[in-house]
This record gives structure tokens, C-alpha cells and sequence, in this order.
């Protein structure tokens, strides 16, 4: 059996192709990796920015029930004291 150059040039070639096609492949692959974790990276910041937020704002609200509570107690006590006073 005999190889012809001109055979195993066209394989070389073939072969050439194909590793270039990996490689721009392999290339791209990277690129979009890069880019889902850089927005992975992004998201998490913003979650975290969100969460410190929510935080601040349940810091600073008002404790409601427990103003009804007292607002309760005050007009029960107003109205327990009227009605001694009459």
C-alpha cells in the first residue's frame, strides 16, 4: 500500500481545518462563559444590594402592633377613667 503526498496533503490540510474550527469553538465557548459569570457576578452584587436595602427598611419601620396595642390600652384607660369620673 503506498501513500500518495497528494492524499496526505488533503488529510493535513482536513486536519487543519478541523483544528482551527476546535479552536475558534473552544474561543467562543470561553467568551460566553466569561459573560455568564460576569452577569452571575453582577446579580449576586445586586442581590446583595436588595437584601442590604430590605434590611434598612425593616430596621426603620414603625413597630405597628405594637402602637395598636398601646393606642388600645391608652383609649381603654382614657375611657376607664371618664366613666370613674362621672
Amino acid at each position: 500500500m503506498t501513500i500518495h503526498p497528494e492524499h496526505t496533503a488533503a488529510k493535513a490540510a482536513e486536519l487543519a481545518e478541523l483544528r482551527r474550527s476546535l479552536d475558534v469553538g473552544v474561543v467562543r465557548i470561553d467568551g460566553r462563559l466569561a459573560l455568564l459569570t460576569q452577569r452571575s457576578e453582577q446579580a449576586e452584587h445586586e442581590l446583595e444590594e436588595m437584601a442590604e436595602r430590605l434590611r434598612a427598611l425593616e430596621h426603620g419601620r414603625w413597630p405597628l402592633p405594637s402602637l395598636a396595642a398601646l393606642t388600645g390600652l391608652a383609649g381603654l384607660a382614657v375611657a376607664v377613667w371618664q366613666a370613674s369620673g362621672r
